[in-house]
């Protein structure tokens, strides 16, 4: 019987694998189309070179795997008992004493090695790659448009000058009528250059772009050294040829230090987070004892002094007599005190709000590293046996049903997130409602197949109403 069993497992195997290849992929692909959506006003017309647009690709696809791997698994375990129920090799199994959960037990295993390995992702690949991601779309979204001077037009992106031309050759050097505003002294426009014609080069390592003016003139308007003097002359200078140097340095990609970036809660380990989190609770301890100290003074001195008498007299009785009479400096000291008291409180309250934010924040992250790996094993549980319902493999109705339970998981899973990061929910709760829903749908869904049930046939469906139906008006004729 060790031979049959072995058969069985290759034939499950083979049947899984190739799908699960190709929809992980497929769902990388649509996602990072989705990321190049976005972000498509900050890469275009950057002048990016190949390697850096690759690796902020690269990047960025392992940044979304969290996303991609469980999909992958529900389409794919979908896919696979589809097209194994659809050619009724399910039911040559069970007619040979093999049960269903039998013939899920090789994928089970396989699922338990791919949850771990997700876990191990997400624990030491993810945070380095979104350390890389983050710091070079902030490097690439800071980048300068590329240089591109266009006819008839100033340009301003070159810092201190302002260049207009006239005329383009179709060599893409030679140029006509040039004018040149020059604003490094941050002076105004007290200096501007004319020529004729003049060609317009660029140096092989980009980093600077020399302009050759041919024919031209320079105007530059002088400050006058005596103060007693409103007039500036105007010194006008005549050229056969000259050139101008651009530093072209602020349009080159300038990496910014990724230390910047490591104290991001997407960007740390399990163990970083709890040092993290440790850190959080001892600050906010701390903060709330320096708080009960500074403002103990400020009741002390209301308690002690009879001040506070007299200020409730003064509140609770300021038209009944002129004979209370309220000394106005005291009056004013404590009003003083009061909004110091509350100044400082509302400064506390702030403080301490913004700290728990980031508290959540950080916990939140902490779960999720465990979340996506539960989240592989309970979506292939409810995938695999859902395949055997359906009797549909290929990539038709197993990617509508996916994606409607993915939609279900994700949106679940988001909105406690963000009720948890809000405080309406505990974090605990928030972060693992979504896999508290699928659970018993996938005990459902596995109960369902081993009993071979009739769950998307809408002909059973039908006779039920119809006996129900029946079965009424044979009542209507039966005596009362």
């Amino acid at each position: 019987m060790k031979l049959p069993f072995k058969k069985l497992t290759t034939l499950v195997l083979g049947s899984f694998i190739g799908p699960f290849i190709m929809t992980f992929f497929i769902a990388l692909f649509v996602l990072l189309m989705q990321f190049l959506w976005k972000y498509i006003d900050d890469l275009v017309g950057k002048g990016l070179d190949w390697w850096t647009i690759t690796k902020l690709l690269g990047y960025t696809s392992t940044t979304l795997v969290p996303l991609a791997l469980p999909l992958a698994i529900l389409l794919s375990s979908i896919m696979t008992f589809g097209n194994l129920a659809e050619h009724y090799e399910i039911v040559a199994t069970k007619s040979a004493g093999i049960s269903l959960q039998r013939l899920m037990r090789p994928l089970v295993v396989v699922a338990i090695i791919i949850s771990l390995g997700a876990f191990y992702f997400s624990n030491n690949i993810l945070p380095y790659s979104n350390l890389k991601m983050g710091s070079l779309l902030y490097d690439v979204r800071q980048q300068k448009p590329a240089l591109f001077i266009k006819e008839g037009v100033f340009y301003n992106g070159i810092d201190g000058y302002s260049i207009k031309i006239g005329k383009k050759a179709d060599d893409g050097k030679s140029i006509k009528n040039i004018m040149i505003y020059d604003h490094t002294h941050n002076m105004g426009n007290k200096k501007v250059v004319i020529a004729d014609s003049g060609t317009m080069v660029m140096t092989n390592d980009k980093r600077y772009l020399i302009l050759t003016l041919i024919n031209g003139h320079s105007y530059e308007e002088q400050q006058n050294r005596k103060k007693n003097y409103d007039t500036n002359p105007l010194l006008r200078t005549q050229f056969q040829s000259e050139t101008i140097r651009f530093d072209l340095s602020s349009f080159q990609l300038n990496r910014t230090n990724e230390d910047l970036f490591k104290d991001n809660y997407q960007m740390m380990n399990v163990k970083q987070l709890n040092a993290m989190i440790d850190t959080f609770q001892l600050q906010a301890a701390q903060r709330k004892t320096r708080f009960a100290r500074d403002i103990k003074p400020y009741y002390q001195f209301l308690k002690d002094s009879t001040l506070f008498i007299h200020v409730s007299n003064a509140i609770a009785k300021p038209f009944l007599t002129d004979s209370i009479k309220l000394n106005n400096t005291k009056f004013e000291t404590a009003l003083s005190q009061c909004r110091v008291i509350k100044s400082y409180i509302e400064s506390a309250d702030d403080d301490l709000e913004s700290r728990n934010r980031a508290y959540v924040k950080y916990q939140i992250e902490w779960h999720r590293k465990f979340t996506l790996s539960i989240a592989c094993l309970l979506l292939f549980l409810i995938g695999a046996p859902l395949g055997a319902i359906i009797r549909k493999g290929g990539l038709g109705l197993p990617i509508v049903i996916s994606i409607a339970f993915f939609l279900c998981y994700h949106i679940i899973s988001i909105t406690g997130e963000k009720m948890a990061k809000e405080g309406i929910i505990s974090v605990e709760r928030g972060v693992w409602q979504s896999s508290l829903v699928l659970l018993p749908i996938g005990i459902f869904m596995v109960y369902k197949a081993t009993h071979d049930s009739a769950l998307f046939d809408m002909d059973s469906y039908k006779s039920f109403f119809k006996k129900l139906f029946r079965k009424k008006r044979l009542d209507d004729f039966l005596p009362k």
